[in-house]
């Protein structure tokens, strides 16, 4: 009995002890994460290390406490993540012209993927892609300063500059790991967004989307009813390589195949006040022919909007490789000294709720594409601009009357012989599959 007594003694004492270290231990780690979040003592741990920096530093640089303070701020906002970022006045300044006007520039979307500066996509008919820039490329030096802790927005103000004037770049490409040194001669970018509108088979469209910029919306439109004037009886949008732009003009392209107050796209963050809700404003007025969208890594932004509301509401199927994954929003806030900071503040979510931002948008069928390939395609599509630019130069000859033609369908890339263009082949053959299955079903009904 007494034995017994004595075991259960000693148990209650264990429990009690084991109870009593992990409430210590809780309240330590209790104690430990309100130091972390204790505002004034972090602030007074700043200021020790700013005067220790300015009494002990090695060099007699007599760096000022508003230097101290901006250096902090900028390191605080790019260990946030890529996109966010502190701006002094004189960038805050020149910021807010940039977007008030156009600027020099060679022509290139780029974003930060795996820590390094990588192209996203270079913009048709511009500096970057007749230099064969391609996307994925990784920007490694600027006029032979390593970017490897620069942050996006450095990056892009060492890209831009005067018109006429040149950058040297070292890109390495890393399906081949090839380093390679470009110069290229900055110039004012104008990009026409809606191309190569033509019907490739069997009566199906075809329509190129660059990017989206205000006329992307009513190119878009006339170029949709000229197909449908041919007889288009389904489509092909090409948004390889479509770096983005204006969400209202996503919005508005989305807006031509879907009915007034669909959901297109919609914003959340951790403050109510960043959740907005992006719909269709006018009713769909085009026939609802089947749809395939191409999509690839070079697609961001206001691509992968696209694509993501006409996946989520089987309007189209997506086909091609998964998208770049650049879907976050920015605020800018400024600040009493005249200075700012840009803060990521909210994701872009698709219709079902889907992610965009460093997950882009998977392929409903993935159709991987060669670097030869892609190399074939673009070096034909700098030629064919190279043969535009000259068509325009060359004199005209007297003008001889001209005879109205049938609309002739064009074969797509790959039938020319000059490049071979699987994805495209495989929309085409899938909105034919498409067709025909609608036909017979017509027929027996």
């Amino acid at each position: 009995m007494k034995r017994r007594v004595l075991v259960t003694l000693i148990a209650g004492l264990l429990i009690a002890n084991l109870f009593l270290g992990l409430r210590i231990q809780s309240l330590t780690a209790a104690g430990d994460d309100k130091e972390k979040d204790n505002a004034y003592k972090n602030i007074e741990l700043l200021t020790r290390v700013m005067e220790i920096i300015r009494k002990d530093y090695v060099d007699d640089s007599h760096l000022s406490y508003q230097d101290l303070t901006y250096g902090a701020l900028k390191g605080m906002l790019n260990e946030l993540d890529p996109h966010s970022q502190f701006m002094p006045p004189s960038n805050f300044d020149d910021m807010k012209q940039e977007t008030g006007g156009q600027f020099g520039g060679i022509g290139v979307v780029i974003g930060m993927k795996d820590g390094i500066i990588t192209i996203i996509s270079p913009m048709e008919d511009t500096p970057g892609f007749k230099a064969g820039l391609l996307p994925g490329d990784k920007i490694i030096r600027i006029d032979g300063k390593s970017t490897e802790k620069m942050a996006l927005p450095e990056v892009v103000k060492m890209l831009r500059g005067p018109p006429g004037s040149k950058v040297g770049l070292t890109i390495l490409r890393p399906k081949t790991r090839e380093i390679k040194d470009i110069s290229i001669t900055r110039t004012t970018i104008k990009v026409d967004s809606v191309k190569d509108v033509k019907l490739v088979s069997d009566k199906i469209g075809y329509v190129r989307i660059t990017q989206f910029n205000e006329p992307t919306s009513d190119e878009l439109e006339k170029a949709l009813l000229k197909l449908e004037k041919d007889g288009m009886n389904g489509l092909v949008i090409d948004l390889r390589n479509n770096p983005g732009g204006l969400l209202e003009s996503a919005v508005d392209v989305v807006g031509k195949f879907l009915p007034k107050g669909e959901l297109v796209v919609f914003t959340e963050g951790r403050n109510a006040s960043v959740h907005s809700e992006y719909k269709v404003r006018e009713s769909r007025t085009h026939p609802k022919y089947p749809i395939a969208v191409l999509i690839n890594e070079g697609s961001a932004s206001g691509s992968e909007i696209v694509a993501g509301a006409l996946q989520d509401t089987k309007r189209a199927v997506i086909v091609g490789e998964t998208s770049f994954g650049k879907g976050s929003v920015q605020s800018v806030l400024p600040l009493p000294d005249g200075s700012a900071i840009r803060l990521t503040t909210a994701k872009y979510y698709t219709p079902s709720k889907k992610v965009i931002h460093e997950h882009g948008i998977t392929p409903d069928i993935t159709v991987p594409m060669s670097e030869e390939d892609w190399e074939q395609i673009l070096t034909q599509r700098r030629q064919s601009a190279l043969e535009a630019v000259e068509d325009k130069e060359a004199p005209k000859p007297d003008a001889t009357p001209s005879t109205d033609k049938e609309p002739k369908e064009k074969s797509p890339p790959s039938e020319k012989g000059q490049s071979h263009d699987i994805q495209l082949e495989r929309a085409i053959d899938l909105l034919k599959g498409i067709n025909s299955y609608l036909q017979l079903r017509a027929a027996s009904k």
